[in-house]
């Protein structure tokens, strides 16, 4: 019997771990740096990249990023309307 596959990581292709990768991307997006600012943050961590790598990583992870935060988001508002209803009974 075949085994079953694995879904590919995303990140398989990238020679750096992909706690940093999301770690770079959410530092973009959530505060308001540019790419460069990103990068000066990292290179005081010890992390070296380019601000053209910060682009490409979140012109490729964003949206996945983006996806798994509303995925997020509407699994706990979904939780918190049953705990509400089960409490008004």
């Amino acid at each position: 019997m075949p085994r079953p596959r694995k879904p590919a990581s995303p990140f398989r292709y990238f020679n750096s771990s992909p706690e940093v990768i999301r770690l770079v991307v959410m530092m973009y997006v959530r505060f308001p740096l540019s790419l460069r600012n990103v990068e000066d943050l990292l290179a005081e961590r010890g992390i070296d990249i380019c601000h053209e790598t910060v682009r490409h990583w979140w012109n490729r992870f964003g949206p996945m990023f983006a996806a798994d935060i509303r995925r997020q988001r509407v699994s706990r508002r979904c939780q918190s309307n049953v705990a509400a209803a089960v409490v008004g009974c």
